[in-house]
This record gives C-alpha cells, sequence and structure tokens, in this order.
C-alpha cells in the first residue's frame, strides 16, 4: 500500500484531520516554524513512514527512537488556561497516528486499490509496531475497522477548526514556493489539496466550513487520480529520494518488488 502514488493524496488528508485536534495542532505550531519549513517537516513524515515500512528492523527502532526523544523534550501551551502540556501525552500521539492511519486506508481504499475487508484489518493490526515506535502502547491502539471507527466516534465532540487549524489550511491550499513555481503550485499542487479535503468525513468539511463536492463525486475523482498516476512506471516513481523501495528490494531481491495484487495475502 505505501508503494502506491495516492499516498501522497492520503499525507495531506492526513494533516487535514490532524489540524482538527486544537491541542495536537498547537503542540505542532508552538514547537516549529510549520509555514517555514514545512516542506521539510513533510519529508521527514514521509522518510519516516518509508523507513518503518521498507527499511531492516534496527533502523526502524532508531527512527523511532529519535522522534520518542524529540517528543519528550516539547510541551505546549493552551493558550485559554495556560495549562502546559506535553507533546508526548498518549491522547495526542494517537490522535496523530489514528488519523494518519485512517486517511492512508481511506483514500487508497476509496481510489481503487485492491484490499478486502480483511486486508485492511490486517493493515490497521500491524499499524500497532508503528505507534509502538512513536511511544503509544499497542494494546491501546484501534486494530481494525471497527475499533477505528469506534475511536472517531468517541473524539469527534474535542475536534474543532481552531485559529491554528486554519493556519494548516492555508498553508495547505498555498504553500509557499519560489515565484517561478507558482503556476505550478496553482495547477497541481491546488489539485491534490482540493481532492484531499474533499476527501475527508463530512464532520471535518462542517467544522472547516468549507463545502465538498458530493461523495459519489469524489470518489470518481480518486478513482481517475489514482488510474492516472497508477499508469506511471513504478520504477519511475521510486526513483525519487530517499529511495526506500529500491533499497528494500536491493537487499532483499527483486521478489520484494510491491504490488498491488500482493495486499490479499
Amino acid at each position: 500500500m505505501h508503494g502506491d502514488p495516492m499516498m501522497w493524496v492520503a499525507g495531506v488528508r492526513a494533516l487535514y484531520l490532524q489540524a482538527l485536534h486544537p491541542r495536537a495542532v498547537r503542540g505542532v505550531l508552538q514547537n516549529s516554524d510549520f509555514r517555514r519549513d514545512a516542506w521539510g517537516r513533510l519529508r521527514r513524515t514521509a522518510h519516516f513512514v518509508g523507513t518503518t515500512t521498507y527499511g531492516t528492523r534496527e533502523a526502524a527502532e532508531r527512527a523511532g527512537e529519535r522522534v520518542r526523544g524529540i517528543h519528550r523534550r516539547l510541551t505546549a501551551t493552551d493558550p485559554a488556561t495556560g495549562e502546559r502540556y506535553r507533546i508526548d501525552d498518549p491522547e495526542l500521539l494517537l490522535w496523530v497516528h489514528c488519523a494518519e492511519i485512517d486517511s492512508y486506508l481511506h483514500v487508497l481504499w476509496r481510489s481503487g486499490f485492491p484490499l478486502t475487508d480483511t486486508a485492511a484489518d490486517r493493515y490497521l493490526a500491524e499499524h500497532r509496531v508503528s505507534a509502538r515506535l512513536v511511544g503509544l502502547d499497542p494494546d491501546a491502539v484501534p486494530a481494525g475497522r471497527a475499533q477505528l471507527a469506534a475511536y472517531f466516534e468517541q473524539v469527534r465532540p474535542h475536534l474543532a477548526a481552531t485559529p491554528e487549524a486554519r493556519v494548516v489550511d492555508d498553508f495547505l491550499l498555498r504553500p509557499p514556493t519560489r515565484p517561478l513555481l507558482v503556476p505550478a503550485r496553482e495547477v497541481l499542487w491546488r489539485r491534490v489539496a482540493q481532492l484531499a479535503y474533499a476527501s475527508l468525513p463530512p464532520y471535518a468539511h462542517a467544522l472547516y466550513g468549507r463545502a465538498a463536492p458530493p461523495p459519489a463525486a469524489v470518489t470518481r475523482r480518486l478513482r481517475a487520480t489514482g488510474a492516472l498516476l497508477r499508469r506511471i512506471p513504478a520504477g519511475v516513481r521510486w526513483q525519487l529520494p530517499p529511495k526506500h523501495i529500491l533499497r528494500a528490494v536491493a537487499r532483499l531481491g527483486p521478489d520484494a518488488r510491491p504490488a498491488p495484487y500482493k495486499a490479499g495475502r
């Protein structure tokens, strides 16, 4: 699944969803210059996902240790109450994890990636390992679609489109770039961001206050985009840095090449 090009749309959807948790998004904006180094942050997140997916066990453990070490040192402050809280609060880590994994699964599935219900549950269960790497108790992490749905029902009353969420929304629609690249941003990136936003659940659209096309139309766009991107040869797509897939195939042999038909095994 993580070798599929629709993961980029899924990653943007995850950012939109994660920003709706006031304490989580506040922790990000108070501890990083998101607007100036957003691309660097996105690359680091992609590198972590790539390492934990395609790297060795030792590399994954080292990556998790780095993430946990950074989170342990960070705190954020609630401007309304003055409360200071830790970034590695399990509640916040769980929200970020669930919003991310739900987005990966939702976008790929809805865009036509071949996945059975059983395989989807297996995907969620396997991600308890990545949850452990960032500091969560795996037993507290949803291990299937029913548990994930129940988690979102539980957390929904705590979500809101705060000013910090508006900052993320504005960035995703108009990320800073060089003047010469502005036309490309308007033509290409904005379409990705709009599609990612449209794929959010209805309650997220309601919180952001921006309407989305009907679900059937969004599904058609996701399928069309997926079909188009999947026509780009995998060997070409995998040449993009940091080349986690190519290194894994070189290490494990050609039979390890990711392919959609393997998802149901």
